[in-house]
């Protein structure tokens, strides 16, 4: 299976378990879409197609919970790996905890989470270098609700557009 192959059907899935499990769906498939890492899923065109039938608030709650719960595979990676990192890339950790700690990284995972950046990457590197599990989920949290919110809300206020934009509706 390719890669088109497997979003065409990624898509297609997530949008059968939303219309039959609502929110739940919703959820489902943000945690899958984010669980994988470094494979691009559009579980967030979901957010925005569920955006648009379903209440934007809701739909946007419940795939964040769902992303930053799929993040910590990410995390854990990180977390599980990091002894063999220490062992041989010890300076190397030692340099990005200190940029963690001078540069706020709290506000660094909110950024990432926030936005298009490689969160994964940077979910791994906090699991690689211990940083409090708490704190991680708290910024990825609140960065994955304002994503995805924001995407819920254009689905609620532009569907109607996109579908005129595309097929003449």
């Amino acid at each position: 299976m390719d890669i088109t192959s497997f979003m065409e059907w990624f898509l297609s899935w997530s949008n059968n378990l939303v219309q039959t499990f609502g929110y739940l769906g919703v959820f489902l498939a943000s945690f899958i879409g984010s669980a994988t890492i470094f494979l691009p899923t559009p579980f967030l065109l979901v957010v925005f197609i569920s955006g648009s039938f379903l209440n934007p608030w809701l739909v946007g709650i419940s795939a964040a919970i769902g992303c930053v719960l799929g993040e910590f595979t990410g995390y854990g990676i990180g977390f599980a790996g990091q002894k063999a990192l220490d062992k041989k890339h010890e300076k190397w950790l030692k340099k990005a905890r200190k940029w963690m700690e001078k540069y706020k990284m709290f506000f660094v995972i909110i950024l990432f989470a926030a936005t298009p950046l490689p969160d994964d990457v940077l979910g791994i590197l906090c699991g690689a270098i211990k940083y409090d599990v708490k704190k991680f989920f708290i910024a990825s949290f609140i960065g994955k609700l304002i994503l995805n919110l924001s995407i819920a809300f254009g689905g609620y206020y532009g569907m109607q557009w996109v579908l005129n934009v595309l097929g003449g509706v």
